[in-house]
């Protein structure tokens, strides 16, 4: 795989890590220890790999031209060409150091590798990425209950070659991982309901005061009405007992 995360990442990285003030907050044991990476074959690898030495190479052939552009410049102004933004003066003259159109097209090759790594479209929305990962999470746990791991780094984590072996590697049921640290509860409504809606996937059935467990600040009477919003876009099923299934 690349050193540097792909879309699909990403999106999973933004959903779990939380935030810091307002910044995304990327957090090992939540983001990384759960995610659910591909299997790749020998050429899938060769191909990641190779990218990730592209886009390594680029960015530091830019910053030793210009000794004083910053990766934070670099991708803020990508981040402002894949928005449609304009691009001008302060952002044009980053644009033209960090040559960002070659930048975003490296990007957008790894984002198709990995998606074909998934056997994914490359064109999936947020939303569609985020639902097959966490199925893909939940079939990995099910695989490792059953003593199959998939190691990223065969030959280090496992050079006896033994079917099963303890590690952090196989707490990867997003519900072990939330029990051990709660996520923030998000500031804004569509976040909110967003997250409530996650966790019901991922539950498949709860009440609103076991989801609201799930989350720092997030109380019952908060999540019901977010509950209740679901139910009326046929994203929950209400039952009469007060639970919600997915």
């Amino acid at each position: 795989m690349s050193t540097d995360p792909s879309k699909v990442h990403v999106v999973w990285a933004l959903a779990q890590g939380g935030t810091l003030e307002d910044r995304p907050r990327y957090n090992k044991s939540r983001c990384f220890d759960p995610f659910p990476f591909p299997t790749l074959t020998e050429a899938q690898t060769l191909t990641l790999r190779s990218l990730g030495e592209e886009l390594d190479a680029h960015r530091k052939r830019r910053q030793s031209a210009h000794p004083k552009l910053t990766l934070t410049n670099m991708y803020n102004v990508l981040e402002k060409l894949r928005a449609g933004d304009r691009i001008e003066g302060k952002d044009k003259d980053i644009y033209d150091q960090g040559l960002i159109g070659i930048l975003r097209d490296i990007h957008d090759r790894i984002d198709a590798a990995v998606a074909d790594a998934y056997g994914w479209p490359a064109d999936l929305s947020d939303e569609d990425i985020l639902l097959r990962l966490v199925a893909l999470n939940h079939t990995r746990a099910a695989e490792e209950a059953g003593g199959l791991i998939r190691w990223l780094r065969p030959d280090y984590q496992n050079p006896a070659g033994h079917q099963s072996a303890a590690g952090k590697i196989a707490d990867m049921d997003l519900g072990t991982v939330a029990q051990a640290e709660k996520a923030p509860w998000p500031k804004t409504l569509p976040e909110q309901i967003a997250a409530v809606r996650e966790v019901l996937a991922e539950m498949g059935e709860a009440t609103p005061e076991r989801i609201a467990r799930r989350f720092v600040r997030g109380q019952a009477r908060t999540v019901e009405p977010l509950m209740q919003c679901l139910a009326v876009l046929s994203h929950a099923e209400r039952a009469q007992d007060g639970r919600y299934a997915a």
